[in-house]
């Protein structure tokens, strides 16, 4: 894969005008020690109030099919191949008592593609990770040494949705369209829609729904999303998480002024909030589910950035 034009000139003009000095980092206020930031928030209390949200006993898959094809941040990419071992020529496995045969599956993949979790390792700045974690210290080539997505414990808790395409009274947002503290308010609003700590928050934007089938280049190379000051005012009601139906969250191009992906920056690393992208929220809009029981259990591979994931919601 090549770099989009696009992105490229949006993260030349975010590098520019980035402060090249380190900034005061803030300490966890989960303490100094602590690596999974909002995870903090998933309880007993939390996980039976979101079990109360389960009225037509149905459950809904979160996440997309992915594959070779599959739009990815550049230079991501995922090749699966079929192995039949110790068969070649026809050969069956005699040593099972039977004439065995089976297929086996070999990935070579980057983690970032489809629906994914954003570890607290993804994205800093300056250097600095989540809890004033120094680059230094957690990166190494076998896997992160803090900050793992193997570390953070099953995130269970209510999530609701905002349909900020309905808000703005279209199928599917445009790219770089942004919303911030006043348009997630309104929409909020209008659509009987509230945020307590520890829930899981996904923005509806109808961009995977109206854009990954037909266009699939623009899909991946664009989005609506998140501006800096939306993302701003999302960690100020304390969620567990935030996401939307698009591959990286913020909108792309950016909004003038904004610095790209910099809500990745206020939710990872000054707030240790984890970030769920490419969630398919569109099948639950259309059954009219706005809050239900979220349910993730990341695979644990040990030092990950990332994870692809396949959340449920029950409702």
């Amino acid at each position: 894969m090549t770099f989009r034009p696009i992105i490229i000139a949006s993260l030349v003009l975010s590098f520019a005008a980035t402060n090249v000095f380190a900034q005061d980092c803030a300490p966890s206020k989960w303490g100094a020690e602590d690596q999974i930031g909002s995870a903090n928030l998933v309880s007993a209390e939390r996980t039976l109030a979101a079990a109360t949200l389960i009225k037509q006993g149905k459950s809904m898959p979160l996440g997309i099919v992915i594959g070779p094809d599959t739009p990815a941040f550049p230079p991501r990419s995922l090749s699966l191949q079929i192995v039949q071992p110790n068969q070649q020529g026809g050969q069956k496995l005699s040593g099972f008592g039977y004439e065995g045969n089976y297929n086996d599956d070999i990935i070579q993949t980057w983690i970032g593609i489809g629906s994914q979790l954003d570890g607290l390792g993804h994205l800093g700045e300056n250097g600095q990770y989540y809890n004033c974690l120094d680059e230094k210290e957690i990166s190494a080539i076998g896997g992160l040494t803090k900050l793992g997505t193997h570390a953070v414990p099953p995130l269970v808790a209510r999530a609701v949705i905002i349909d900020m395409a309905k808000h703005f009274g279209k199928d599917t947002l445009a790219a770089g369209e942004h919303f911030g503290e006043a348009e997630i308010k309104a929409a909020m609003e209008a659509q009987d829609v509230t945020v307590n700590e520890g829930d899981i928050v996904l923005f509806h934007t109808g961009w995977t729904d109206g854009m990954l089938e037909s266009d699939p280049a623009a899909w991946g190379s664009t989005e609506p999303g998140l501006n800096n000051e939306g993302a701003v005012y999302m960690a100020s009601m304390n969620p567990m998480a935030v996401g939307a139906d698009t591959w990286g969250l913020e909108a792309i191009p950016a909004k003038e002024g904004d610095k790209v992906f910099y809500g990745h920056v206020t939710l990872l690393k000054d707030n240790g909030i984890y970030i769920l992208e490419t969630m398919n929220t569109g099948p639950l809009v259309r059954d009219g589910v706005k809050e239900f029981m979220f349910v993730l259990g990341q695979p644990l591979i040990k030092g990950t950035v990332q994870a692809m994931i396949n959340p449920v919601a029950l409702y």
